[in-house]
């Protein structure tokens, strides 16, 4: 006997104000707000330069004018200022694949988005690499536990079930993100030789395998 796949998934909702991640914080006084966004600018910058492992408290709070003891305050060491990072690159994506225009949008075909979004994260995870992994490494279950992944997993349910409605479309959601960890995404480069761009279009391949060709949406 055949498994019915269930109801189609409901797309995940637009929230006000923080999207839905794992470490949100309370709201912050404006003068707060401020500071924490000149922070990350400066540490966005030093990470750019310097990568992951040149990002030091001592350098961002020297270069952004702030004493040490701040910086401390407000994300805890070295690893939480990493994880904000992520953090606020994460609204970015989100409010992309919620709200955006086309055709990573709601005003797109769900199969347009679905691979718009897919492909989109790919470049999500190698733009951020090292911060990714830091990510999925604090925990066994990090990834699966923090908010990105639940928000992930309901918005490629959702297309999902449109695309393919006679499918599971929680279970393919589940396999394809399998397949977009931080760490497989490494292997693929240092342990198979591929560069982003042949990642890039193996990710469409393995979509299409799902799926089925754009052309037959």
């Amino acid at each position: 006997m055949n498994r019915s796949p269930g109801p189609v998934p409901n797309p995940p909702e637009p929230l006000s104000g923080r999207l839905p991640m794992a470490g949100q914080a309370p709201p912050e006084r404006a003068d707060a707000a401020r500071n924490r966004l000149k922070i990350l600018k400066v540490a966005a910058e030093i990470l750019a330069n310097e990568g992951a492992e040149g990002l030091t408290v001592a350098e961002v709070a020297q270069a952004a004018g702030i004493g040490v003891g701040t910086v401390y305050r407000r994300f805890g060491d070295r690893t939480g200022l990493l994880l904000a990072l992520l953090d606020e690159r994460e609204r970015q994506f989100q409010a992309g694949f919620m709200t955006g225009p086309p055709p990573l949008g709601p005003d797109a075909p769900a199969r347009v988005r679905l691979r718009a979004f897919v492909l989109a994260l790919v470049d999500r995870i190698q733009e951020q690499h090292a911060l990714q992994l830091l990510a999925e490494r604090s925990s066994p279950t990090g990834r699966f536990r923090g908010g990105p992944y639940s928000v992930y997993h309901a918005h490629l349910a959702f297309l999902l079930g449109r695309v393919r409605p006679g499918s599971d479309p929680r279970f393919v959601a589940d396999a394809l993100l399998a397949a977009l960890s931080a760490e497989q995404l490494q292997w693929l480069r240092e342990g198979r030789g591929m560069s982003g761009a042949e990642i890039r279009a193996a990710v469409g391949d393995l979509l299409d395998g799902f799926c089925g060709p754009a052309d037959d949406a």
